[in-house]
């Protein structure tokens, strides 16, 4: 009698390939990176060489343990910043602060109209796409509202992918600082207690995190247990040096991966979409931060990385290595990312749009 063969088996063979070929994609993108001495192998190297092994249709596999972990890491990293020092000076930041909520309406009223009545996509797909929050987050939001998924999707990968890359270059040309601080402590500079502390504040706050629902678990749940353990003194220093480039290095690799299987069609539409709206994003970052600066409230470098609108764990790494004000930058994109998980589907509730679907004329094909 002859046996079938075990498709699950050959199925899982197939994803361990894909994943071990993605995994050395961005090592050798890290390592060419590396020897030309080029800005932020660990991130750049493995984001383009994965971004264009998609384009060329490698069957690349994404890595979500990986990234999920690689997120707690940045999570704790950003804890860490929130010191007692940090919590005296917020009452100096109120100025800057305040803009956000300005910044972020004006995103939404000046993005959904791009989306919706430019581009003509649908609404639910217009609405999250044009509210720069977390990519996992605007998934969930839009997917309850019906919304395109893959579309939007490729809209905030775009969003990340050029922030992430055009914000350094801003940063080394325009305000001449080079991208060159260390992110981090080496090993063994850090007592083994501490170090402990850090890694159970990552995984209990990602996983206590998921259990409750907290949007961004991954990086929420381990900043709110890293600042309780750095304000209450149990912690002094981030993550070492070594789980930071990690970190970078699975971030680049999801960057890079979210463009597996995109269509020329995708790249017209899609992909262009969220590159223009990039360049709105921008126009509206670069004024916020003008005024900002000009009426004292922050530095040039700190305000341009604080009302970026890239990803939280994105310029959270670009704010280490640039040696800015990380509590600073960290505030307004905490309140960026909070305003817009917490407003976002409240705001989509009011005017009805959970009651709309991807299927309306339009709808983002």
């Amino acid at each position: 009698m002859r046996q079938e063969p075990d498709i699950s088996q050959s199925t899982s063979r197939a994803s361990h390939v894909h994943r071990l070929l993605t995994l050395a994609i961005a090592a050798a993108g890290a390592a060419l990176f590396w020897v030309f001495e080029l800005p932020l192998p660990f991130l750049f190297g493995t984001m383009t060489a994965c971004l264009l092994a998609a384009l060329v249709r490698l069957p690349l596999a994404s890595l979500p343990v990986a990234s999920k972990l690689a997120r707690t890491v940045l999570g704790v990293a950003v804890g860490a910043s929130l010191t007692p020092e940090l919590m005296v000076r917020l009452p100096q930041m109120l100025g800057s602060i305040a803009f956000v909520p300005l910044y972020v309406a004006v995103m939404g009223a000046v993005g959904v109209p791009y989306f919706h009545r430019l581009l003509k996509y649908d609404f639910a797909t217009s609405y999250y796409s044009a509210m720069p929050g977390g990519l996992q987050d605007m998934l969930v939001f839009g997917q309850e509202a019906g919304a395109n998924l893959r579309a939007l999707s490729l809209i905030h990968a775009t969003r990340i992918l050029l922030i992430v890359t055009i914000a350094p270059i801003v940063i080394s040309m325009w305000f001449n600082v080079p991208l060159t601080r260390p992110t981090g402590a080496p090993v063994a500079d850090i007592p083994i207690v501490e170090l402990a502390l850090m890694a159970a504040a990552a995984i209990i706050g990602w996983k206590g995190g998921e259990r409750i629902g907290l949007f961004g678990a991954t990086i929420i749940g381990p900043l709110i247990l890293a600042g309780v353990l750095s304000l209450t003194g149990l912690i002094h220093a981030r993550p070492p040096a070594l789980a930071i480039q990690a970190a970078q290095f699975f971030i680049g690799v999801g960057v890079g991966v979210g463009y597996v299987g995109i269509t020329l069609y995708e790249i017209r539409r899609d992909v262009l979409a969220g590159a223009f709206y990039v360049v709105i994003l921008a126009v509206l970052a670069l004024i916020v931060t003008g005024i900002v600066v000009h009426l004292g409230f922050a530095n040039p470098l700190d305000g341009f990385l604080a009302f970026a609108p890239g990803g939280q764990a994105e310029m959270t790494v670009l704010a280490i290595v640039a040696g800015a004000d990380l509590g600073f930058v960290v505030v307004h994109h905490l309140l960026r990312v909070i305003l817009i998980i917490a407003g976002a589907p409240l705001v989509g509730a009011m005017i009805g749009l959970s009651k709309r679907t991807a299927t309306e004329p339009g709808g983002g094909k």
